[in-house]
């Protein structure tokens, strides 16, 4: 179903006046299944009230990524020889929506957060996670906007096509025990060809755009990391602290289920799955 299936159900609670301790961590570019492997382990590490609200920011090497709301693999075009000519690798996910490309020049940010203690909706959770994108794109003059059907952020195509919106945000999460893993993918400087091996998002009539083609300006990833974690500090009430990479170093799950399973999908006739990962 679309993301805005999560409809709020509180009355929109306002930030607390004194921002909460939060973290936040730059890793670089870091694979799909090693990422997912230390959301798992922060997830854990949030229930148990050992660590606060925390943000990963990376970049992904190319990979396609599908949710619950896909259906198979309907909304993937390119077979898989071109994928593999192209080296993008495949994952089937937990996390909602449909199937997604992330990849070298996009920022994805994946939040650890107890929704417990932010109002325990995750509709609100996704609609503050749009309304920290659209802060970020109206710092670089750009008027983001939330679509009525579907979750993410959306940018105007411009041209003739005034009244048609590109998407230059995506988002999906998973929440378990209150605690969300997933998050944001923000096209900042990324190769958009990418996303023509797929139906973004499942949602057809639409493009996809990024920071860098909306301005007409090249932006560094890192950079724009600054401008999230300032927009999510000021939207969620949290006051960020950079924590170092190397603090995570070596952090494993309790189990070995990913994230409600996390399933590479292999397309050179392998048996499906990873060793590290339960189906």
């Amino acid at each position: 179903m679309p993301s805005t299936g999560w409809r709020s159900i509180t009355s929109d609670p306002q930030p607390d006046a004194t921002p909460r301790p939060a973290r936040s961590y730059r890793l670089g570019r870091v694979g799909y299944l090693e990422a997912a492997v230390l959301q798992q382990a922060l997830v854990e590490r949030r229930q148990r009230g050992e660590i606060p609200d925390t943000f990963l920011f990376l970049e992904h090497p190319p990979v396609v990524t599908i949710g619950r709301a896909a259906h198979d693999d309907e909304n993937v075009i390119a077979p898989p020889a071109l994928l593999a000519a192209r080296g993008v690798e495949m994952f089937e996910t937990t996390r909602g929506g449909d199937v997604t490309f992330h990849g070298p020049g996009q920022l994805v940010g994946y939040g650890i957060v107890d929704l417990k203690e932010h109002g325990r909706d995750v509709g609100l959770y996704l609609r503050r996670l749009e309304e920290a994108m659209i802060a970020l794109l109206a710092g670089h003059g750009l008027a983001g906007r939330r679509h009525p059907e579907f979750t993410g952020v959306w940018l105007p195509a411009g041209g003739d096509g005034a009244e048609r919106i590109d998407k230059v945000c995506a988002m999906g999460v998973r929440v378990d025990r209150w605690v969300t893993s997933h998050g944001f993918a923000l096209n900042v400087a990324n190769d958009l060809s990418f996303f023509d091996l797929i139906v973004p998002c499942g949602i057809r009539g639409h493009g996809v755009t990024s920071l860098s083609r909306a301005t007409g300006r090249a932006h560094e990833v890192d950079t724009v990391a600054d401008e999230a974690a300032r927009a999510l500090g000021a939207v969620f009430g949290l006051r960020f602290d950079e924590g170092d990479p190397v603090e995570l170093a070596g952090l494993r799950p309790a189990g070995d289920r990913v994230l409600g399973g996390v399933r590479r999908v292999q397309f050179d006739g392998a048996p499906a799955g990873d060793p590290n990962v339960k189906e």
